[in-house]
């Protein structure tokens, strides 16, 4: 695809707060440094989506932004209810007075590049409208979601999340609406402590979460 894409990129994420924050990586590690990793990925994920050239960023947040640079996103608020429900108003909010595609992500995955997700939107683009794509993870949930009508995201609501089926289950909601599901490459998600070693590895040297991994890995005893 050439030209500028009309996609607009939608960010997930609960503000890095001690005891809110990636609670699984608890233990090995403390809810200070499991808010610490938290915090690095989202700032490298957000660094992702701001560099990536799609058409419009927005972030869906729960809590304040505190320390976070939400510079060039437009934030709005999470409403109430369970991940799916959250999801699903998170798409309505990120296409309101639009009718561009919208792909989320969680801020899970901080090793994710713009061209990766330029290749995402582009693979959204060129599928068209009664089309979504899906990014699955190994541990069976998923870490991208793009649809064309927040119609299209509402089956959300219905489908249990963080699950070891989650994706079977979203893509078997979203065909159940008429939709073809296009794949995304899989990608792992930060769920456990050994997700995130393995992630890190990943991510540049210097990001913000190999070096947030590397220093409580030193401090737990576990190798990064």
């Amino acid at each position: 695809m050439t030209g500028a894409l009309r996609t607009r990129a939608l960010v997930i994420t609960k503000a890095p707060v001690p005891g809110r924050s990636k609670t699984r990586l608890t233990p090995p590690c403390s809810p200070d440094q499991a808010a610490a990793i938290a915090a690095a990925a989202v700032g490298d994920t957000l660094d992702a989506v701001r560099a990536a050239p799609v058409a419009g960023r927005v972030v869906a947040l729960d809590g304040p932004p505190g320390a976070l640079d939400l510079t060039g996103f437009a934030v709005v608020p999470q409403v109430q209810g369970d991940l799916g429900t959250r999801l699903a108003a998170a798409f309505t909010d990120a296409m309101a007075g639009s009718t561009a595609p919208v792909l989320l992500i969680g801020m899970d995955t901080p090793q994710v590049t713009p061209e990766l997700l330029a290749r995402c939107a582009e693979r959204l683009e060129a599928a068209g409208p009664g089309t979504a794509v899906l990014g699955t993870a190994p541990d069976g949930g998923w870490w991208a979601l793009g649809v064309h009508r927040p119609e299209d995201a509402a089956v959300l609501a219905t489908v249990p999340m963080s699950r070891e089926d989650t994706a079977v289950r979203t893509r078997a909601a979203l065909e159940g609406r008429g939709l073809v599901v296009v794949d995304l490459p899989e990608l792992t998600d930060i769920d456990h402590f050994p997700d995130a070693v393995a992630v890190a590895a990943l991510c540049a040297p210097g990001s913000r979460t190999a070096r947030a991994v590397a220093a409580t890995a030193a401090d737990v005893g576990s190798p990064a």
